[in-house]
Order: C-alpha cells, then structure tokens, then sequence
C-alpha cells in the first residue's frame, strides 16, 4: 500500500560511534531518508513527541551491557515515541494516537501489532511518553515489584529530579511511604525535589558525600532504596539500609572509571540479610492497566507532579540529548515534533 503522499522524512541517524564513550553532535546528522511502502499489517504515523532516555548512551557503542539492541552507525536512532495514525489498513483508524519504539524520526511506518492505542483520557499527550509511559511504568513496577513497597517504608530514590526517580519518589509517597529522600545534582534540583516534588529531603550529591548526607537525612536508616546510578550512591544505600532492608535495581547511569567502589561493599548485604532484585520493565505488562488507572487518578486529582523538559523540533533532538546526559533536564526529557 502506498503511504499516500508522504514519500520522505527526516530522521536523525549515528553518523559515527564515540570513540572514547562521550557523544557530541558531530556524531550524530538529520538526514532526508525514504518512507517505506506500508504492508498489509502496517500504518503510517506522523510522530508527536518522542523520548530521549539516559539508556541511549550505552546504545551508541558496541558493548551488551544494556536490555535492548545498539544503534547501527548510518542508520536512524530508535526510541519510544507518541504519534497519530495518518495512513494504513484499518486495523488502527486513522486519527488514533499510539505509542511506538520508531522515534527521531518525523514520520515512521510501524507494525500494527507494535503500535499500543493510546486513549489520552483528557491530559496533555506527553503524559503518555512520561508519567504514564515507560518512565512512570519503570518507576511503578520498581517499586511494587523489586522493591515490595509496603507502607510506613523510608525510601531513597537516587537520581531523583530524573524522569524515572521523580516519579518513584513521587509514587512511593503516594503509595504510603512514611519518609522519601532523594539525591540530585546541584543546590537548585535538590531544593526542587523539596519544595515542588514532596521529598521529605533533596541531597545534592556534588556538594557533600552522599554517604555522610544519606545518614543525617535517615539517621534510623532506610527501608527500600530505588536505585537508578549505582556507584557511590549503591555503597551508601547498603550502609543505610536496614535488616531486611530491599534495593531495586533499575540502572546504573554512574559509569565507575577507576574509582569505582570495590565488590567487598555487598557484604553489607550478607550482614543485613539485603534483598538486591534487578528488573526490566517489560517483563511486568501485567501491572500496566492497574498502573495507567491509579497515575490517571493521580494526575485528575493534582497529587501528581508529572515534570517533563521539552525541546522542540528534530532538529533540536541531538542538544536534548546531550543536555539530558549533563544533567539539564527536571522530569522527563522529550522532544515535541510535527
């Protein structure tokens, strides 16, 4: 089937891989690239929003360490993005938002069966990338799942005025949390997570060890550690967790380099009778509706701050990136196309 007049678009594609791990925009170039002939069991959608997650950053080299597939050089970028149906065969009618993996890029042609119907229930669409996308799912499954919230829990949530740790500091609070800290860079983000997100306390990490803050700011130690850098901020979770105490492991954004803490620190794990459990987010689909209804809730009733950075234009993707990676994004860091 012919995707009707839309014959080209522009997508962002890996020019080069960074040799030494760091990406600058010489790396990456928007380039004019064919919209493909629609199939039977596909649509063609015209791409609203799209993400930009710190994940990318481990997709641009060549190493397995990450859940997903690296990004091949001349070859556009991917990732999680919220357009409407324009063209195809009925399955989806046109006019219909979904959510989809084919972002940087302005138009995409997607397998029907890849493509999830959003209803936006009445909220602004780039909820549907944030708070309730993969974010706000990452952060709900990590803490219902890996980390057995349960109530009357101190929680810390590291990277916290990131997309995913605002909403698990957020959440946890919401689900009964008796006291949430959370760590982030910068005086300014950590007063944030205080005066606008709920914490009970904000660390700013570059000004003061995190170790020495976490245990004036939980001197009783803490419950349930949301852990999203790994690093000298895992050391210090397992000091300050309790007996019994749990961690969710949802990433590890920290990228060690010679002084990265020694293995020996998860004796305390041994000594404590520590619970560690990683997960992956798509491995707990059965929590999605549940999720989706509760954060709706949340949102319709004003409990929820739901804070996303927004950028706009294609052209503009490569700088959201890389400002997200240094830290300039509050919430979510999306990209507004069309």
């Amino acid at each position: 089937m012919s995707s009707g007049v839309i014959t080209t678009t522009r997508a962002v594609f890996l020019k080069e891989r960074p040799a030494d791990g760091e990406p600058r925009p010489e790396h990456f170039e928007v380039r004019e690239t064919a919209v493909p002939e629609i199939s039977g069991d596909q649509v063609l959608v015209q791409n609203l929003f799209m993400s930009v997650d710190p994940s990318m950053r481990g997709r641009l080299g060549t190493s397995e360490m990450h859940y997903t597939t690296n990004f091949q050089v001349d070859a556009p970028l991917d990732g999680s993005a919220l357009g409407v149906v324009v063209a195809g065969n009925g399955l989806i009618p046109n006019g219909s938002y979904v959510r989809h993996r084919l972002g940087w890029r302005e138009h995409a042609v997607v397998d029907a069966s890849a493509a999830a119907v959003i209803d936006p229930r009445g909220l602004e669409l780039h909820h549907w990338l944030g708070a309730l996308g993969q974010t706000g799912f990452t952060a709900y499954a990590g803490l219902v799942r890996a980390g057995e919230l349960r109530p009357g829990d101190d929680v810390f949530v590291s990277a916290a005025a990131g997309a995913v740790g605002s909403t698990a500091g957020q959440f946890a609070r919401l689900m009964g949390a008796r006291t949430v800290i959370g760590s982030a860079g910068g005086p300014s983000k950590a007063g944030k997570l205080i005066e606008d997100l709920g914490f009970d306390a904000g660390i700013d990490y570059r000004s003061e060890p995190i170790g020495s803050a976490l245990r004036a700011a939980a001197p009783d130690g803490i419950d349930l550690y949301f852990d999203n850098v790994g690093g000298d901020h895992l050391v210090a979770a397992l000091s300050s967790l309790k007996v019994g105490g749990r961690v969710a492991l949802c990433g590890m954004i920290s990228n060690g380099g010679p002084d990265r803490p020694p293995i020996d620190v998860l004796m305390n794990a041994i000594l404590k009778r520590i619970t560690l459990r990683g997960f992956i987010v798509r491995d707990h689909e059965d929590l999605r509706a549940e999720f989706e209804d509760r954060v709706v809730g949340w949102l319709e009733a004003g409990e929820l701050v739901a804070e996303s950075t927004i950028y706009d234009g294609l052209d503009n993707a490569v700088d959201a990136f890389l400002s997200m990676l240094g830290g300039g994004n509050v919430g979510k860091m999306l990209v507004r196309l069309g």
